[in-house]
């Protein structure tokens, strides 16, 4: 796989569900979006940017998160990530969730490495 461009973007927008709040993953005890279900969003924004192919993925290898904000269930939270640089076969991304009113619910800073299939078995869609 050739490492992705600086300045690639993903994003999605998720409504929050009863399935994804704090106390349905067991981290607290609000029925507001979790920290766990967001980080998940902001994971899979970074893979949608970063790509694979059958040679190659990338893995999750550093995550810091701050959340800013409550997220009741029923409420849109877009998740946007981008690729601020690469070193090596590591991918620096930056990453923001907001509500539709411009509300930063969350930051992200993650890190996820380039690394050989084969050592991790075959891609799942084999």
């Amino acid at each position: 796989m050739s490492l992705p461009a600086a300045g690639g973007t993903a994003a999605a927008t998720h409504t929050v569900t009863s399935d994804d709040t704090a106390i349905a993953l067991g981290s607290g005890d609000v029925p507001v979006l979790a920290t766990p279900r967001l980080m998940a969003w902001f994971e899979a924004a970074t893979v949608a940017v970063a790509g694979s192919d059958a040679e190659s993925a990338s893995v999750g290898s550093h995550v810091e998160i701050y959340h800013l904000a409550p997220s009741p269930v029923g409420k849109e939270v877009t998740v946007r990530a981008e690729l601020e640089r690469t070193d090596g076969r590591r991918l620096h991304f930056f990453a923001v969730a907001e509500h539709s009113d411009g509300t930063v619910v969350a930051r992200a800073n993650i890190v996820r490495v380039v690394v050989d299939r084969a050592k991790f078995g075959p891609p799942a869609s084999a």
